[in-house]
């Protein structure tokens, strides 16, 4: 049935009803309405056989939950920002330990200046911690992703966060259609843990490792990653197949005339533009673009819907041979330039691909649709440099030192 429903609230109904065994909260704008949501369903019991926890901060959400997934229960937890930093140290060790918790990243930028509004930086900054990190594009896949991420997360054994735009999305209102329990109790399998601690057969998991096995830990970590593309791939076929629309995926590509994301759009034409972006950015996009096209731009536009494990192979399969690949980035990677245009730039090494980096809506500025166009413009007229801050202004921005790198603005 379809309802209109805040993106937190489609976010928390879907956790809900994936049947987590203990969700460990501490509010944080703006994942708050999530965690809230999901404690008045516990307390009314439309959340069953759940424990709910509060704690005192989000080094111990992270804790508690690693304690609820080794003992063998689905455990959730969500934050966001400085949050995600607090609890940074238990994240690399859920990770290392192979617990497939489920995490919702409210994105929000990370102080100081404190900043509450949306860009990437508070995922990007732990995008090295062996998490999944799945981006949602709109609420809908929002609500969808978590679905897909306890999935992923369980055959693989790898924590999973869903990442989604704080406030452009989590506090907007949109028309949703949320799996109900019943489809996702024949979606998604029942949680058996492959360890799990028990004291009649006690066992330690998390031990030291010294330097004659901590690389070999690594590469076996690096391994699950390396089919972690596949088994993502597989679970978002399976729930195209299961609810009949689209969801996660490695990367999305849109149809050339109309933008609308389809399954068999062509990979971009060699000497055309494309645009890569993952987020609520795609939907700006999606408005921006067709007005180029009607000029005679041969723009197309990408989303990255996994951003870990970085889909690099689909990614040059989906871009084809496009003379000027234009990265909308929305974390920016001081001294160097935009972060996801790092991995792009790695994915098409020694393709004829010219990779420019457009680091826009950083602590949640607008990002206007024109300003896209004219970016687009220049690079198809071969004008754009390497780094542009999107809208960056004029006024009160010292010149570079001799030496620096121009940022165009």
């Amino acid at each position: 049935m379809r309802e209109v429903l805040e993106g937190s609230q489609a976010v928390a109904r879907t956790v809900a009803r994936c049947r987590p065994g203990v969700v460990c909260a501490y509010p944080i704008s703006p994942q708050t309405h999530i965690v809230e949501a999901l404690s008045a369903m516990a307390r009314t019991g439309e959340l069953a056989d759940c424990e709910y926890v509060n704690v005192e901060s989000e080094f111990s959400a992270m804790s508690v939950s690693i304690g609820a997934s080794a003992a063998g229960s689905r455990a959730y937890t969500a934050t966001a920002s400085q949050g995600l930093l607090y609890m940074a140290e238990a994240v690399f060790n859920a990770a290392g330990m192979g617990l497939p918790i489920v995490m919702t990243v409210a994105n929000r930028a990370i102080g100081a200046p404190i900043n509450i509004w949306n860009d990437h930086s508070d995922a990007m900054a732990l995008r090295d911690s062996g998490w999944l990190q799945l981006y949602a594009a709109d609420n809908q896949e929002a609500a969808d992703l978590h679905v897909i991420a306890f999935a992923a997360a369980e055959e693989l054994e790898i924590p999973a966060m869903v990442c989604m735009d704080g406030f452009v999305l989590t506090h907007a209102t949109d028309v949703l259609e949320l799996p109900t329990a019943a489809q996702i109790d024949a979606f998604l399998p029942r949680f058996a843990p492959r360890q799990a601690l028990d004291i009649d057969h006690p066992t330690t998991i998390g031990t030291m490792a010294g330097p004659e096995s901590f690389t070999e830990t690594k590469y076996l970590q690096h391994r699950r990653f390396l089919d972690a593309a596949g088994v993502l791939a597989a679970w978002s076929e399976r729930f195209h197949e299961a609810f009949g629309r689209e969801a996660g995926g490695l990367v999305s590509r849109y149809t050339p005339d109309t933008l609308d994301r389809a399954r068999d759009a062509a990979p971009a034409d060699d000497g055309d533009v494309t645009v890569i972006a993952m987020g609520s950015v795609l939907g700006t996009l999606q408005a921006a673009l067709p007005a180029l096209r009607a000029e005679g731009v041969p723009v197309r536009l990408v989303g990255i819907g996994s951003y870990r494990p970085f889909p690099a192979e689909a990614l040059r399969a989906a871009l084809g041979g496009s003379r000027h690949v234009v990265v909308i980035d929305r974390a920016l990677e001081l001294g160097s330039g935009g972060v996801l245009t790092g991995d792009v730039g790695r994915a098409l090494a020694g393709t004829r691909s010219r990779v420019h980096s457009v680091v826009a809506g950083l602590g949640g500025r607008p990002i206007l649709e024109e300003s896209l166009r004219a970016v687009v413009r220049r690079a198809h007229a071969g004008q754009l440099g390497p780094l542009e801050l999107l809208d960056l202004k004029e006024g009160g921005v010292p010149v570079p030192h001799e030496g620096a790198t121009e940022v165009h603005r």
